[in-house]
């Protein structure tokens, strides 16, 4: 249990950061409500008035988000190699361009079937 106990300090401190953080910003912020300030804000536009139980989101929201991730993370795996290129030799070199090939067939797949047009 020695060794655990560090890392159950960590997180108990964590934790007791982030509900003081919490406590102190509720007792201290302002307290000024408004309708404008109640109001969802929409990038400069009018909102649009939402049905009673909520409105629908487009799935589009979702899939580009989803898409971004995915890519991003996918290129995140390209620090390693450049990080170590000069060590992997041709082992990392070929791993790489099959890597890049396949995450261009995706690309090019998500490209083909309308997934980054925003309509």
């Amino acid at each position: 249990m020695e060794l655990y106990t560090p890392v159950l300090a960590l997180i108990a401190l964590a934790g007791g950061f982030a509900v003081f953080s919490v406590a102190v910003s509720t007792l201290t912020g302002p307290k000024r409500y408004n309708r404008a300030r109640l109001d969802s804000y929409e990038c400069g536009i009018e909102p649009t008035p939402q049905p009673f139980g909520g409105g629908r989101i487009p799935v589009k929201y979702y899939t580009v988000a989803m898409t971004f991730i995915i890519f991003d993370v996918e290129i995140m795996f390209l620090v390693p190699w450049a990080v170590y290129f000069d060590q992997l030799s041709w082992f990392g070199l070929v791993a790489v361009v099959l890597f890049l090939f396949n995450i261009t067939l995706a690309y090019a797949y998500e490209w083909r079937r309308g997934g980054l047009d925003w309509d």
